[in-house]
């Protein structure tokens, strides 16, 4: 597998490791929040101003209500591991003889007996119920992880949608600008006589053909603005822009040294917990199989005899028909099926990985294409039309057609750096880290 160098991509839109950006961005968020970004989202909205890659993950760390819901979630089992380890209740019981009985009422035949009772759990049934709680507050901490990675994806994504949405309308705005330049060359050369009406006539369609091309530009923007701001709850974010560069220099590292850190991923790292809790499981089956002891005492007071007797008793459940063996093994079967579900997870990381980089490395190849081949022709063939027109050299339909290919290329450079900035978020998020390219030496593309 060869390396990939570009000077064309890659803009330093997520410089921190996705699935840690959580932890780092609030560890830098000052007190007395004198960050406006914070600001924003303590008092939840949306800014007026240019917006930022880390003002977007501020916002939907602070607002987003799925990441809430999970670190509720995570809150309910930390009171699960401490209601785990809480003793059974004792328990009262009181016993009356004879009350209802008239003649053991003239006898004085009666008797009222008190007794309290304690369930003793044997076997290290609390151990191992609390260690059970444990495991899954761990798994819970996991899962709060990775919906946490997978936001500041989700955010990053649409980050480079709008910056992607904003350059196109840009190059459609350029490309009005240009139509309508022709259009007037057109109009002056046809009401001189110089070339046929049908010139002008054509030029006007183009440049009516160009604003339909420039609102659409623009509502795409719409969109991929919405769906920014839904990422923090705001469907119609106020934001003037999104601050932001589609195209930088990079290194895309090779794929060996990215399957190296998929073990970073916490979608994977979740599965030692999930292994541990199943563990548990058995361990608090197999705990089920110790009977239990409960010691009681109490008083017995006789009406009779104006006497008082004092009682101790014990009983133990006797283990003939239920050993939980059905528990036991159930326990064990699932512990097998997550054992399968790891392997199952850990192929899917990698494939998904594979698929990633390979996006992202065809990205670098057209970008490098573009810039290199295609962006210097198109400009220089777009210029030469041009001003062969304005003399007579050329036809309008050959300056239609080179002013379209120069904007199709820089279009198509626009979407490949785009698809570049997606696939190498995503490189990140399935290597649980940011990829520092410039730390590893990788050469240039042959």
């Amino acid at each position: 597998m060869k390396h990939f160098h570009s000077r064309s991509v890659r803009a330093a839109l997520v410089a921190l490791p996705l699935s840690l950006y959580a932890s780092t961005l609030l560890a830098q968020q000052p007190a007395n929040g004198a960050d406006s970004s914070v600001q924003t989202a303590q008092h939840g909205e949306s800014s007026t101003q240019p917006i930022s890659l880390t003002d977007a993950l501020t916002l939907a760390l602070s607002r987003n209500p799925e990441l809430a819901a999970f670190g509720k979630e995570r809150g309910a089992t930390e009171a699960a591991v401490q209601q785990a380890g809480v003793l059974p209740n004792p328990t009262l019981g009181v016993i009356g003889d004879n009350l209802g009985n008239e003649r053991a009422r003239v006898d004085g035949d009666r008797s009222v007996e008190l007794q309290v009772g304690q369930l003793i759990e044997l076997g290290g049934k609390r151990g191992a119920r609390v260690r059970l709680a444990e495991t899954a507050h761990d798994l819970a901490g996991w899962d709060l992880e990775s919906k946490r990675s997978d936001l500041l994806l989700r955010v990053t994504t649409a980050f480079i949608d709008v910056l992607a949405a904003q350059r196109g309308v840009a190059l459609a705005e350029e490309s009005l600008r240009l139509a309508q330049l022709v259009a007037d060359v057109a109009s002056k050369r046809a009401h001189a006589g110089k070339v046929s009406p049908v010139e002008e006539t054509r030029a006007r369609v183009a440049l009516a053909s160009t604003r339909i091309e420039v609102e659409q530009a623009r509502r795409e923007l719409t969109s991929a603005r919405s769906r920014l701001g839904a990422q923090w709850n705001d469907p119609n974010p106020r934001f003037e822009a999104a601050k932001g560069e589609l195209l930088a220099d990079v290194l895309l590292p090779s794929r060996e040294l990215l399957l190296q850190r998929i073990s970073d991923n916490p979608d994977l790292k979740r599965w030692s917990s999930e292994i541990a809790r199943r563990e548990a499981g058995i361990n608090v089956e197999k705990a089920k199989r110790v009977p239990d002891v409960t010691v009681s005492g109490g008083v017995k007071r006789f009406s009779q005899f104006n006497d008082t007797a004092y009682m101790v008793g014990i009983s133990v459940p006797i283990p003939l028909f239920d050993r939980n063996r059905g528990g036991v093994l159930e326990a064990t079967r699932r512990l097998g099926r997550t054992l399968d579900e790891q392997r199952a997870a850990e192929t899917r990381v990698q494939s998904e990985l594979d698929q990633a980089y390979q996006r992202a490395a065809s990205a670098l190849t057209q970008l490098d294409t573009l810039r290199m081949d295609v962006l210097p022709g198109a400009q220089s063939a777009f210029e030469a039309t041009t001003k062969g027109y304005q003399l007579g050299k050329f036809g309008f339909l050959d300056v239609l057609d080179a002013q379209r290919a120069l904007f199709q290329a820089r279009a198509q450079q626009m979407r490949a750096a785009a698809e570049y900035q997606r696939a190498f978020a995503e490189i990140e998020r399935l290597v649980g880290g940011a990829v520092q390219a410039t730390t590893i030496a990788a050469p240039a593309r042959q």
